[in-house]
């Protein structure tokens, strides 16, 4: 059997040890949020994991971010198509204004601007970036450039009006790259015929 003093020793080393746990409780506890505080702190500096540490979507919310993807991409496709249908009726209103005048007036520089605007849209949509091109022939008088540049910018609208969506098409891209030197050509030509 166990004696007096052996007991009491055993009594008071619970004590400590109950006194001890509840003081080290909350410590450990406070440490514990310090640290998952500290961690997110992290995650939420790298964009990367702080999508990983999300929860999974769920069905409902994936087919709704497809459907938006989806849409996204149509009305991005739809602009494309018409920033071309919008370059190709500039390219014809450029080339009939200057049959008329045999120059090219202050109306007709901007409108050459927007036709080069335009083309690098159409080319930055179509997955290009700057490319320069060397013609094989390029035009030598103003005239030729005219109806080069008409041609071109007819040719590139029924391309993007021939891609599909999702499709980075080298042809589109080559094709504006080709109308953008003629339109350097253009600007570096004598205005007047």
């Amino acid at each position: 059997m166990m004696t007096h003093g052996l007991l009491q020793l055993r009594t008071k080393l619970g004590k400590a040890l109950v006194v001890i746990s509840l003081i080290a409780a909350p410590l450990s506890f406070s440490a514990a949020q310090s640290l998952g505080h500290t961690m997110q702190k992290h995650a939420s500096d790298d964009p990367m994991k702080a999508e990983d540490d999300k929860e999974p979507l769920t069905v409902v919310e994936e087919e709704m971010k497809a459907k938006r993807a989806i849409k996204e991409a149509e009305r991005e496709y739809q602009e494309n198509l018409g920033r071309a249908r919008d370059l190709s009726s500039l390219g014809v209103a450029l080339v009939t204004s200057f049959k008329q005048k045999n120059a090219l007036d202050h109306d007709d520089i901007k409108k050459l601007d927007k036709v080069e605007k335009l083309a690098k849209a159409i080319r930055r949509a179509a997955g290009g970036s700057e490319d320069k091109v060397e013609m094989e022939k390029p035009p030598r008088d103003l005239t030729s450039a005219m109806e080069m540049l008409s041609d071109v910018s007819q040719s590139l609208k029924e391309k993007v009006e021939k891609t599909p969506k999702h499709v980075i098409s080298a042809t589109v891209i080559d094709e504006a790259n080709v109308l953008l030197e003629l339109i350097r050509i253009v600007r570096t030509l004598p205005s007047k015929v």
